[in-house]
């Protein structure tokens, strides 16, 4: 049995938020260490990874501060530039655009694989201590530390730990933070398309009584959907051979793109609203989808977790200006309620535009289309809109 010095950050879960928050919080000075149990796949231009994000520009700066953003941007990234947003029971649409709100784009469409192996990629030369494959086997705390013991007998000893290992985590659990749990009897439908119309660098997204249904940029001729459909539905699109979903499809997003072809295979994903009803517990913080999970229509999952990274690294600079102590459970706890509002706020945000949209009940069909075509054409309510969503 082995035991590690005493470090600053010990991170479980190496998916996109975990290894980013070890990068963050190795730049901040910190000796972190990052527990993952399985390798990740390496990204292959290819084979392109089914599961996209809409990242945000306060987190494409965040990983541009961490020197990650140019290798991820030269590798495969598509911007968007601008956004359409209707509903099939008619009304107008409601649009963003790049140019009226005075920047180069509105964010990237990017793959995961390609975000977790170029983060990956950086752990090294920044110090961080990598524990893979590894599961943690004991959790111990006080008000000093906390105490992991891994399955192969090594101990590591760190002032805090970080659970970043996703939403059935398994450090949440040990610290005995229960959550609150929504089943939408959902599930999101991703698959690559080709469509007979250029995307035109523009994310599309038709809500549909079923559900939204997304069409996000990925490379020329070529998109990547998110399709929200009701579990029953959703088994039965994913059994359509090829011909039968391309014509669905195309119907579903009303031809904006003319007809749609699949060119990947397709999976289907459950969606839930989750939420930690702490993000700390005495040494212990939630980050990611450990804290919460939000539903993808606005594709702010992702976005939110980075937010997590970039709050506690804010809040370790400023405790080490201020020649204080970072750890200090008050400073914990003010990030954790920061962090805890925000996503709380855009969890039920989001579940009330999908309940919103996703039904056929008839005075909320006649007012849809209209408030949407509204939000369209006043300028200031639709830049507060997109600011909410960029996190500027």
């Amino acid at each position: 049995m082995s035991r590690r010095g005493k470090g600053d950050v010990v991170i479980v879960g190496g998916g996109a938020v975990g290894a980013a928050c070890a990068l963050a919080l190795a730049d901040a000075g910190l000796q972190v260490t990052l527990v993952e149990g399985r390798e990740p796949a390496r990204w292959s231009a290819a084979d392109p990874d089914l599961r996209v994000y809409a990242f945000a520009p306060d987190n494409a700066a965040l990983l541009e501060s961490l020197g990650v953003w140019p290798a991820i941007r030269d590798a495969r990234v598509q911007p968007y530039r601008r956004m359409c947003v209707w509903d099939a029971a008619g009304g107008g649409d409601m649009r963003f655009d790049a140019d009226t709100l005075g920047h180069a784009q509105l964010g990237w469409i990017l793959e995961n694989a390609l975000l977790v192996d170029r983060l990956w990629a950086a752990l090294p030369a920044a110090g961080v201590r990598v524990h893979c494959p590894a599961r943690v086997q004991e959790v111990e705390q006080d008000e000093d530390g906390v105490r992991l013991k891994l399955e192969d007998g090594t101990r590591l000893d760190a002032r805090l730990a970080i659970a970043a290992d996703g939403a059935d985590s398994s450090l949440r659990q040990a610290a005995g933070v229960a959550v609150s749990q929504h089943d939408y009897a959902q599930r999101g439908v991703v698959a690559y398309i080709e469509t007979a119309q250029p995307h035109e660098d523009t994310a599309w997204q038709r809500f549909l009584p079923t559900g939204p249904l997304a069409l996000l940029p990925f490379t020329e001729g070529r998109s990547s959907i998110v399709w929200t459909l009701p579990d029953a539905e959703a088994a039965r699109v994913l059994a359509l051979d090829d011909d039968a979903f391309a014509r669905e499809l195309t119907r579903a997003s009303a031809a904006r793109l003319g007809n749609a072809r699949p060119v990947s295979p397709r999976v289907a994903f459950p969606l839930r609203r989750q939420l930690a009803q702490q993000y700390v517990s005495g040494r212990i913080l939630l980050i990611g989808d450990a804290a919460h999970v939000v539903h993808p229509l606005a594709g702010q999952g992702v976005n939110l977790g980075l937010r997590d990274v970039a709050g506690l690294r804010a809040l370790i600079r400023d405790a080490q200006s201020r020649r204080v102590d970072w750890s200090a459970p008050h400073r914990l706890l003010r990030w954790a309620r920061q962090r805890r509002s925000e996503s709380t706020a855009a969890a039920y945000a989001f579940d009330g535009i999908n309940r919103l949209f996703s039904n056929d009940e008839m005075h909320l069909t006649l007012l849809r289309g209209p408030l949407l075509g509204l939000a369209g054409r006043v300028p200031p309510l639709a830049n507060l809109f997109w600011r909410r969503a960029s996190g500027l």
